[in-house]
C-alpha cells in the first residue's frame, strides 16, 4: 500500500521530467509570461476588481479568436463541399458561446458601486470597441461597413475588418452549397453583395421548407439549419445575458465609448444572422 493518502500529499514519479533547461515547456509553449504580465490595472489607487474587468474581457478576445478561427475554417470546407467537417466546427463553435455566455455571471458579481470606484479610469475604452467581435459579427452576417471607421487609427484591425467585409459569410457559404446540392437558391442571393448585411429574402423561403419537410432526403442539409439556428440563438442569449450585465452593473448610463448604453444594446437582440431559417417555422404546418 502506498504512503500518499497517508502523508497526503503525492509522490513525484521518477520518470517525470525535472530539467527543463533548454527544452519546450508549458509555460513557454504557451507564453505565458507575456500571457500573465497582460494585466494593467489603470486605477490609482488600484481597485481590488478592476483585475476581474480585465481578465474577464480579456478570456472573452481569447474565445472571440477561436470563434473566429473556427467560422473561418467552416466557410472554407463548406466552398469545398465538405458539409460533415463544416459542421463540427459549428459544433465547436456552439461549445464556446456556452462558456461565453456563463462567463458574463463572474463579471455579474461586480457590483455597482465597486465598478464606479473604477470605471472612471476606462476613459473611453468599450467593449463596442472590439474588432473580434465585430469580425464575428461579420462572419455571421450582420455586415455594417460603417463600422470600420472605429478602427481607422489601428490598422491591423481596420485590414483585419475590411477583409471580413469582402468575405461571403457562414449563411452564403451554406446557400451556395446548398444550391451546389440541387435545392431552388434563388440566383439574386447567390449573387449578392457579400459586402452588405444579409437581409431576409422570402423567395428562398421555400427552398428552406423543402429541406425542413423532407428531412430523409436532405438530413445533413436538414441537420445543418438546425446547427445555424443553435447558433444564432446562442449568439443571442449571449447579447441578452451582456445585456443584463451591464443593466445590473451601470443602470442606464451612457456607455464609456459613447454609446447610449442599455438601449443600444437593446436593439443588437432585433439583428437576425439566419432569417429565413425561423421565417420557415410559421410555414410548415400551415
Amino acid at each position: 500500500m502506498g504512503t500518499d493518502s497517508a502523508d497526503n500529499e503525492r509522490t513525484l514519479e521518477d520518470t517525470i521530467v525535472t530539467d527543463l533547461a533548454g527544452k519546450m515547456t508549458y509555460g513557454s509553449y504557451l507564453e505565458l509570461d507575456k500571457l500573465l504580465d497582460a494585466q494593467h490595472p489603470v486605477s490609482r489607487p488600484e481597485h481590488h476588481d478592476e483585475m476581474l474587468f480585465i481578465i474577464q474581457h480579456q478570456t472573452t478576445e481569447l474565445w472571440l479568436k477561436l470563434m473566429l478561427h473556427e467560422v473561418s475554417s467552416a466557410r472554407v470546407l463548406l466552398a469545398h463541399d465538405d458539409l460533415r467537417e463544416a459542421l463540427k466546427r459549428v459544433a465547436r463553435v456552439k461549445r464556446i458561446q456556452d462558456v461565453m455566455t456563463q462567463q458574463w455571471s463572474v463579471l455579474a458579481t461586480l457590483t455597482p458601486t465597486e465598478y464606479a470606484q473604477f470605471r472612471g479610469s476606462l476613459g473611453n475604452s468599450s467593449g463596442f470597441q472590439s474588432v473580434q467581435y465585430r469580425a464575428v459579427e461579420f462572419a455571421l452576417g450582420n455586415k455594417n461597413e460603417r463600422m470600420l471607421s472605429v478602427f481607422r487609427d489601428h490598422p491591423e484591425n481596420l485590414a483585419l475588418l475590411a477583409d471580413e467585409l469582402e468575405r461571403p459569410t457562414l449563411y452564403d457559404e451554406f446557400l451556395r452549397y446548398a444550391s451546389r446540392r440541387g435545392l431552388p437558391i434563388p440566383e439574386e442571393i447567390l449573387q449578392r453583395d457579400v459586402r452588405e448585411a444579409y437581409k431576409p429574402h422570402d423567395s428562398l423561403v421555400p427552398a428552406i421548407r423543402e429541406i425542413y419537410e423532407n428531412p430523409q432526403t436532405h438530413w445533413d442539409l436538414y441537420e445543418a439549419c438546425e446547427d445555424l439556428v443553435d447558433l444564432e440563438d446562442n449568439f443571442q442569449f449571449w447579447r441578452f445575458r451582456h445585456l443584463k450585465t451591464v443593466t445590473r452593473t451601470i443602470g442606464m448610463k451612457v456607455g464609456t465609448g459613447g454609446s447610449s448604453g442599455v438601449s443600444f444594446l437593446q436593439r443588437a437582440l432585433e439583428l437576425t444572422f439566419f432569417p429565413e431559417l425561423y421565417t420557415v417555422r410559421t410555414e410548415i404546418g400551415a
